[in-house]
């Protein structure tokens, strides 16, 4: 007899991620889109690999230790969840050409930061600094002066 879980159609969790797993992969392995496995450019090589290593961290990430509190663990297991999407996002803007992807991309850093933010928040955990997006470089500082109209007019 199998499972009470089974018998009223009810997936684990657990496995419901991993069959969404495995059904992204496929999918994207079938996409008409993409280059023949063989011959994949040095950017799709790229892209995958740091792919695959946002997913591998994330991954990683989320399996928390038990703290005996729930909404902690929660808390541990979303957030790196969310910063896997905020990594994702980031390899997409770095590799990807479609500027509608582009900008659900900008959308995902903006929206999972937010909601890293309102968790910690919600457990009275300090938020994060805020801090250039990743997509941002620093302004070099030669290039930060002269910008400062102020600077030089000084008396």
């Amino acid at each position: 007899m199998p499972p009470r879980f089974l018998k009223f159609g009810l997936v684990p969790l657990g496995a419901s991620v991993a069959l969404a797993l495995a059904a992204a992969a496929a999918a994207f392995a079938h996409d008409d889109h993409h280059p023949a496995q063989g011959a994949q450019t040095a950017e799709e090589s790229a892209f995958l690999a740091e792919n695959d290593t946002a997913m591998t961290k994330m991954m990683n990430d989320m399996a928390a230790k038990p703290s005996g509190d729930i909404d902690r663990d929660f808390v541990a297991m979303m957030t790196p969840h969310h910063q896997g999407a905020i990594d994702m996002a980031v390899i997409e803007l770095r590799y990807g050409k479609n500027e509608q992807l582009r900008r659900i991309a900008q959308e995902i850093i903006v929206e999972q930061r937010q909601e890293i933010d309102a968790m910690k928040l919600a457990i009275g955990d300090p938020v994060t600094a805020s801090v250039p997006a990743p997509t941002q470089q620093s302004p070099a500082p030669a290039a930060h002066d002269h910008m400062n109209m102020s600077h030089g007019m000084k008396n």
